[in-house]
């Protein structure tokens, strides 16, 4: 008999600002906090549990040592429980979510958790090559004839080859910021949140912001450029996890499905410009799952940066009004190894909540990839 992947929980922390409700928390214990919700909400023996495939990006200092089997120990989760952590930089929970479904789907697991976590408070973008020096090597940046790959250059590359300006950038951000706001306010987003202490509310989404509160900040990475602090995601701080596992099994245990993976897909791309993937992700998800844009319910596409929306959906021509509806990483922040696992809990509560028969996850990564994910309501 065959076998599919599905998720029955869904779970994440509330994502914290930099220097922000976060600051004091481990990253193991920020990731025990939602494997021990995950649990409680789902009500699954974790003795049953195979695996847990945790992503994290700057795996250095507090998240160094596999710190996916740190949080499953910090969990109080039995010891023969054991767990791996991967890197597929701002994709790695994502891809998380892809590998634990395929070992379900294979018959490696019956139980298995992904998810990811990232203290960029604690642990700060570019800490380890503080440590060890520049990751990519001589000859591979020979290849390519730079000194260095740069994301927010490539943001900028990515607005010039698609003819963006500052004023789209900046309305894009603004969209983000004023649909989190509304889906606060709404308490859209209470069902998947795991309030730490007190802290139960994302701290990025800005209130009351206009063009004109914005268009006098000065751009990021390029004297000419069009991406600023207020159309780039947030450095943040943030957990999340889901559990997998096939629909015979959740009928033994008496879980709920909520969705099933549906088609998977990783895309490479130049690592120069970068940001480009899910555009050719998309593409493929759509033509290996048989489905059109039109069948696609909602999308979850990663705000890396303005451009990489802007961009995506002038190729792709998906509807404004399905994408990130709920706000993205530009209002919600982007705490890099969660932010996977982050957009897939949103995505699956937006599809529950709104009976949703399709939705579609993307996004951008570091050293030019992309994953996109197919999830289907059941």
């Amino acid at each position: 008999m065959s076998r599919d992947a599905v998720i029955v929980g869904a779970v994440r922390t509330p994502i914290g600002k930099r220097n922000g409700a976060l600051r004091d928390v481990h990253p193991v214990d920020l990731s025990a906090h939602v494997l021990r919700e995950l649990a409680a909400r789902t009500g699954v023996d974790t003795a049953r549990i195979d695996d847990v495939i945790w992503g994290c990006v700057s795996q250095v200092g507090e998240q160094t040592y596999n710190v996916g089997r740190s949080a499953v120990l910090a969990a109080g989760w039995p010891e023969e429980v054991p767990a791996t952590t991967i890197d597929r930089q701002c994709g790695s929970s994502q891809q998380a979510a892809e590998f634990a479904a395929a070992g379900v789907i294979a018959g490696r697991y019956d139980l298995v958790v992904a998810g990811g976590v990232e203290s960029m408070t604690r642990i700060p973008l570019g800490s380890s090559a503080e440590v060890s020096g520049t990751p990519f090597g001589s000859t591979t940046l020979d290849r390519y004839g730079v000194e260095m790959f740069n994301q927010g250059i490539g943001a900028e590359m990515i607005a010039d080859k698609w003819g963006f300006d500052r004023r789209p950038a900046d309305e894009f951000g603004l969209l983000s910021h004023a649909r989190a706001v509304e889906a606060i306010d709404a308490g859209r987003f209470a069902g998947q949140i795991a309030p730490v202490g007190e802290f139960a509310v994302d701290e990025g989404p800005r209130r009351g912001g206009t063009l004109d509160t914005v268009s006098g900040l000065r751009p990021a990475f390029r004297p000419d450029g069009v991406h600023t602090a207020a159309n780039s995601s947030q450095i943040s701080d943030g957990a999340a996890a889901l559990l997998c596992t096939t629909s015979a099994v959740a009928t033994e245990l008496g879980l709920r499905p909520l969705v099933r993976f549906h088609t998977s897909v990783v895309v490479g791309v130049d690592p120069v410009t970068m940001l480009t993937g899910p555009i050719p992700a998309t593409a493929k998800a759509l033509r290996r799952s048989g489905l059109t844009l039109e069948d696609i319910g909602a999308f979850e596409v990663n705000e890396a940066f303005a451009s990489v929306l802007l961009a995506w959906q002038a190729e792709t021509g998906a509807p404004w009004a399905r994408v990130n509806p709920n706000g993205g990483a530009i209002a919600l922040g982007h705490p890099l190894g969660a932010t996977g696992a982050r957009l897939m809990t949103s995505l699956v509560h937006h599809m529950v909540d709104n009976d949703i028969r399709y939705g579609l996850q993307t996004m951008c990564e570091g050293g030019g990839m992309a994953n996109a994910t197919v999830l289907e309501r059941i």
